[in-house]
């Protein structure tokens, strides 16, 4: 082992627990000692195929790891990311951050105060599509997000929009670039009354962005879509697909230009026979299409690496969607109905 290498470990060893393992064996930079999991059979299991250590417990990693992934159910991210903070552990907390926004808060303050790397597995932000919009460096006015799947059968101890909504909040509030000021959203339960599986929301920034985002885990097939209204250009995205358009306008086409002067002069032409690729500049997102959680993974123990470097997704920004998330939440049940 190189004196690079960075011990790991994953608490978790169900179906997000075994990816993370997958994704840490693989990497040059980690050495990856152990998995966790309350069912140590399940630890055993996975840790037989990536030949690590098998633990029940994750208070038997301290002094042995310098950081770790916590992928177990959202109700145990708080106990689990105060004792590995508290020890100077380097986290990866899959999302949602924590179960509400007061442990949320609690645990970016203890990560601040203790010094420790502390980031969330918002992987969506590390889809090769939104890393490509991210280069485009943008300013949105609108965007339109649509994430909807059939039910998924895990996570059923959270809303859909702790669930499933979350990745849209996160990477919108990295686009919007500013401060949430009001939210208007509808939501309704139909496996469980009190666990929202369908849910929109309409949230307005302070710069006057405004984000339309519809999220359900109830839906006959998998859609990942967003679209982008800016200045500089229009996107329409497809998550799943990872493929992405962008349109916009040519300013310096003749062609255009003539067409607009015709129009305001009372002119009038065959829209069904314009060709508008030849007045508009259209093309493909340029896309590297590399695993988001391998992606994810090497920024964090980058950060963890090198203090001058930040993971893809810090718990600051984990927390800004909680509380996004809160407010959305707050509003539907504003808005019930019997």
């Amino acid at each position: 082992m190189q004196d690079s290498k960075i011990r790991t470990a994953v608490i978790g060893a169900g179906k997000m627990g075994a990816i993370h393992t997958k994704v840490y064996s693989s990497l040059p930079q980690s050495d990856l000692v152990a998995v966790v999991d309350t069912d140590i059979d399940k630890a055993r299991k996975l840790a037989r195929k990536y030949k690590c250590s098998a633990f029940a417990d994750s208070s038997g990693l301290l002094g042995k790891v310098g950081a770790v992934t916590i992928a177990t159910p959202t109700v145990a991210h708080y106990e689990l990311a105060k004792l590995f903070i508290e020890s100077g552990i380097a986290v990866m907390i899959e999302k949602p951050l924590a179960s509400d926004v007061n442990q949320a808060r609690e645990i970016v303050e203890l990560a601040k105060n203790r010094g420790v790397v502390a980031a969330v597995g918002h992987s969506e932000r590390c889809n090769p599509v939104v890393q490509a919009m991210k280069r485009l460096e943008i300013s949105p006015r609108f965007i339109e997000s649509t994430r909807v799947s059939p039910y998924p059968f895990r996570s059923t101890d959270i809303s859909v929009v702790l669930d499933v909504m979350i990745h849209d909040i996160d990477i919108i509030l990295s686009l919007a670039a500013s401060k949430v000021e009001k939210v208007d959203a509808v939501g309704i339960g139909v496996i469980d009354a009190d666990k929202e599986d369908i849910c929109n929301a309409r949230i307005v920034f302070e710069n006057g962005c405004i984000a339309n985002v519809t999220a359900s885990r109830l839906a006959l097939k998998t859609e990942r879509k967003v679209r982008v209204f800016s200045k500089q250009a229009y996107l329409s995205l497809n998550y799943v697909e990872k493929t992405g358009t962008i349109i916009k306008a040519d300013t310096d086409n003749i062609e255009l230009i003539n067409k607009i002067r015709q129009l305001k002069e009372g002119g009038k032409f065959d829209l069904l026979k314009t060709d508008w690729t030849k007045l508009v500049h259209y093309e493909r997102l340029q896309i590297n299409d590399k695993e988001p959680l391998r992606l994810e993974q090497e920024s964090f123990l980058q950060a963890v690496a090198d203090k001058a470097s930040k993971p893809e997704v810090s718990v600051k920004e984990g927390l800004a969607a909680m509380e996004c998330a809160e407010m959305i939440l707050a509003s539907v049940k504003k808005h019930k109905w019997d």
